[in-house]
């Protein structure tokens, strides 16, 4: 029996790697599936773990107060080494372009074990946008044996950069399996999904079903400081304009981001600045909301399943599919195209519907099963 190590720290690495889990396990007279997680993101990877009901059989609990991302790739990298040469895994599966994807994939290079990469080949081909994420997953995509693609795109990457096809896999994102599995457990269990409303409707002061909302999300390094006074501005600007639209902004736990925007921001009658949620509430706002707009990765790919017309507040993407197909648009950190293309999309109904029924490009949910029949066919 072949072991798999399945390595996450984040709370969307862990999103998106909690229905492979759960794929693999369910296979688990053909792997041996051992899960280490970081704790890159403590609070909110516990709150993951717990919706999707994974216990991990390692957790390196690595964070501590005020470390930088020296800290963070040191102590990855020191406590991996460890945990390989006591699991000796066949692979290691990482995901994505986080810290910990990069640091657990060197790891994996320095101990001689096979890497194999959830949502590879993605790429802005600028290594500060996003920061340090392109050159993380650049990183994983040179140590990789195994690169599963979410899409054409990202496969037609990784061949340009030499990377064999036989060692390419398109699979589809795991994400869409995430959202589907969350929403399909919640549409089984009704007074489950109607509790949930009934609190983020006690968050927020209205009721989220009959009434149109915008959903906010902001966390990227790279808007620090005068991305996010653009961003607030806008948002300030729209809530006048638009009286009877809301905003519902789940603050990221971040100092960089919460600080300024619950200064520039409290106090507006039409804006919720309520706390980061859990992965279920967060699905049922994403179901029930009017619009997205967002500096994020993974909602790119979840908000167009459910066709919500996003606005990505960024002015390149590695997710550049969607925009190819009409359903994102990438409006910056700055307030007037903020307000110009949110604008249009609150006005005009023909608008608003071309994006919300534009293709959703990121799979159709079965990208779990994809990846568990081509790791039965590699680890022979």
């Amino acid at each position: 029996m072949k072991k798999i190590l399945v390595v996450f720290g984040t709370r969307p690495e862990a999103i998106k790697m909690a229905p492979l889990c759960h794929a693999l396990r369910a296979k688990h007279g053909e792997f041996d599936l051992r899960i280490c997680v970081t704790g890159q993101h403590r609070d909110m990877l516990d709150q993951v773990l717990g919706v999707f009901n994974i216990v991990p059989d390692i957790d390196l609990d690595i964070m501590r107060p005020g470390q930088t991302l020296f800290d963070i790739t040191a102590r990855i990298l020191v406590e991996m080494k460890a945990v390989i040469e006591s699991e000796k895994p066949d692979i290691v599966l990482v995901h994505g372009d986080t810290t910990t994807a990069f640091a657990s994939a060197l790891a994996a290079f320095y101990s001689g074990v096979a890497v194999g990469h959830v949502e590879a080949g993605l790429r802005t081909h600028d290594l500060h946008a996003p920061f340090p994420e392109e050159m993380n997953r650049q990183f994983v995509g040179r140590l990789a044996s195994v690169h599963f693609a979410p899409t054409d795109k990202s496969v037609a990457n990784l061949a340009a950069e030499a990377v064999p096809a036989q060692k390419i896999f398109k699979t589809g994102n795991t994400v869409i399996d995430a959202l589907q599995w969350i929403l399909k457990r919640l549409a089984s269990e009704p007074a489950r999904a109607d509790a949930i409303l009934l609190r983020l409707a006690e968050l927020v002061h209205f009721p989220l079903v009959s009434e149109r909302y915008v959903l906010v999300t902001g966390h990227r390094r790279e808007n620090f400081g005068q991305g996010f006074e653009q961003i607030t501005a806008a948002l300030a600007e729209l809530a006048g304009r638009y009286p009877g639209v809301h905003f519902v902004y789940p603050v990221h736990l971040n100092p960089n981001v919460a600080s300024h925007v619950h200064a520039a921001l409290s106090g507006i009658e039409n804006i919720h600045l309520i706390s980061p949620q859990e992965y279920e509430p967060f699905a049922l706002l994403l179901q029930h909301c009017h619009i997205v707009l967002t500096d994020s990765g993974g909602i790119q790919e979840e908000a167009p399943s459910l066709g919500k017309p996003v606005l990505v507040m960024r002015d390149v993407t590695e997710r550049p599919e969607a925009v190819d197909a009409g359903t994102v648009r990438l409006v910056g950190a700055d307030q007037a195209r903020i307000v110009t293309e949110l604008s249009a999309l609150l006005d005009d109904a023909e608008h608003y519907q071309a994006m919300a029924h534009a293709h959703n490009p990121y799979g159709d949910g079965n990208a779990c099963e994809r990846i568990v029949t081509h790791l039965r066919e590699i680890l022979v």
